[in-house]
């Protein structure tokens, strides 16, 4: 059988360098798992923007399409800030997300014991924290028309429109509530029912689908706000939290922080089943591309090694492959190896972005 393909776009800034440490992996698993993929690489962002004259190639979104999965690092930077807002690098990314179809987006927060003191939470409001933001990608205010900057009388209005459809709720709260069967089998799902009609819709499906094809799931509703600050105040009462793409957008960073570092968190954008069973998929890390450290050997590549496990399990059905992946890194953590990101002023001398990745793959090597 045909290996499993990937398309990596390694992006801008700091993307290069921690897609780098992935490709190591993926090879290690080539090597010793055999596990191995048929890798390609392309370019996305304004690294495409300065080829091409475009942040995403005709081509480039073609083999996106064709690919089991695509792993992304990171784009733009303040080079690209004077660009016209159509070809700013982060219309790439968006043109991948609607063209796959990627309308599930899964953002984890998960606090690893070592890192339990270096969240800006008290320890045991977030030691132990493991839950999941399913975020809708492909509609709501992001999308929605009519959008754009107007003239009106004499002064200028802008617009954008929050339209969700029925079947666009639907299906990512089918997404919601399968992860919660894997998980601790509750999902809190999270709009603005009380002053937008478009919440007042969102609660409806989402209730329907549950009564009708997931009464076994703990179902609660929670307004988008109090879900905000509940995050901060008491973060291990949620397990899967569905909401928007507005209000996910903002969720899913506030909960990225409980865990102390944007560089340590992955997510997953994933689509509707193809014909032999996989999802169309981008697995990318939360963070931006940082371009103040890019090139120094600075940036945490843990994010975007765990966007691969997820990978392994959402799109390989290699769920225990993925475990240990995570379980490595969790290991070279519990061992104190630290980038800057996870460092203090006195914490002593962080380790490179090279040196992170010596050690995942020596915690590989040590788990078979």
């Amino acid at each position: 059988m045909a290996n499993p393909t990937l398309l990596i776009l390694a992006g801008d800034g700091i993307g290069p360098e921690v897609m780098g440490q992935v490709t190591r992996i993926i090879d290690w698993f080539g090597a010793k798992r055999d596990l191995a993929f048929d890798v390609e690489h392309d370019l996305v962002g304004g690294a495409a923007y300065d080829k091409h004259g475009t942040p995403l190639h005709d081509d480039t979104m073609a083999r996106a399409l064709a690919a089991d999965a695509v792993l992304l690092g990171a784009v733009g930077g303040p080079k690209y800030d004077n660009l016209d807002f159509s070809v700013k690098p982060e219309r790439g990314l968006l043109r991948l997300r609607k063209e796959m179809d990627l309308f599930s987006n899964l953002r984890p927060a998960q606090c690893f014991d070592a890192l339990a003191d270096f969240s800006s939470l008290k320890k045991d409001v977030v030691a132990g924290l493991d839950i999941m933001i399913v975020r809708e990608l492909t509609s709501g205010v992001y999308f929605g028309e009519p959008r754009g900057i107007f003239e009106e009388g004499n002064e200028r209005v802008g617009i954008n429109t929050q339209r969700y459809t029925e079947s666009e709720i639907d299906r990512v709260a089918r997404s919601a509530f399968e992860l919660a069967r894997r998980r601790g089998n509750k999902v809190c799902s999270m709009e603005k029912a009380n002053v937008m009609e478009s919440g007042i819709l969102w609660r409806e499906v989402v209730q329907k689908v549950h009564d009708e094809d997931y009464p076994d799931v703990e179902l609660s509703h929670m307004y988008a706000d109090n879900g905000a600050m509940q995050l901060v105040r008491a973060p291990k009462q949620f397990d899967v939290i569905v909401t928007d793409n507005l209000f996910g957008d903002i969720l899913s960073d506030c909960a990225a922080m409980l865990t102390g570092s944007l560089g340590m968190l992955p997510s997953a954008s994933l689509g509707a089943p193809n014909a032999d069973g996989r999802p169309k998929a981008l697995y990318e890390p939360v963070h931006g591309s940082a371009p103040d450290i890019a090139g120094q050997g600075k940036a945490n590549p843990i994010a975007c090694i765990l966007s691969f496990a997820m990978a392994l399990r959402y799109s390989f059905d290699q769920g225990d492959e993925a475990a240990r992946l995570e379980k490595a890194v969790e290991q070279v953590l519990a061992d104190g190896a630290r980038t800057a990101d996870l460092m203090g002023p006195e914490d002593g001398t962080p380790i490179t972005t090279a040196e992170m990745g010596d050690a995942i793959l020596a915690a590989l090597d040590a788990s078979l």
